[in-house]
């Protein structure tokens, strides 16, 4: 099979957008190759633009919030972890919710370890917005919590959510 990769110049970095049959794989700011490295059997495929898809992440750093919402994405995950994904995708731009908070919707309010692990294994950001997850009190840039690509990425995001 093959994977169709490119890459969106954004003010915070290159974004990586990888593809199978319209449907993202993954995304990040990485390179697509080190994007793709989960997909040892599939050839990855360069490509200048990924059609809708492109145009929806370009809409979004342009300030269209919900331009990255009905977007199809599809990455591998138990169901806990499958449900915390959607969760994070139901948080409305420029708005936060704990681990703790993700966890209950999640539908288990004891599993906050593995909310966080949901966030930590997600490979399609910030299409699934885990930089909306935060810790408890997680205001402030020391209390955000973690982020794959950086707590500065973290705080880009946030803020270009709520405008500021």
């Amino acid at each position: 099979m093959t994977i169709d990769a490119t890459t969106i110049t954004t003010p915070i970095g290159d974004l990586s957008l990888l593809a199978r049959d319209d449907v993202i794989v993954a995304a990040g700011f990485a390179t697509p190759q080190e994007m793709a490295e989960r997909f040892t059997d599939d050839e990855l495929v360069l490509k200048s633009d990924l059609g809708r898809l492109s145009r929806a992440v370009e809409a979004y750093f342009d300030g269209d919030l919900r331009a990255l919402d009905d977007l199809p994405v599809s990455q591998p995950g138990g169901d806990f972890t499958q449900t915390a994904w959607k969760v994070m995708r139901e948080v409305p731009p420029g708005e936060t919710i704990t681990y703790t908070e993700l966890a209950a919707r999640a539908g288990n309010s004891k599993a906050v370890r593995a909310a966080g692990s949901a966030c930590a294994r997600n490979l399609i950001a910030p299409i699934i917005p885990c930089h909306r997850i935060v810790r408890t009190g997680g205001t402030t840039a020391g209390k955000l919590g973690g982020y794959y690509y950086g707590l500065s990425a973290k705080e880009w995001l946030l803020a270009h959510e709520r405008g500021t």
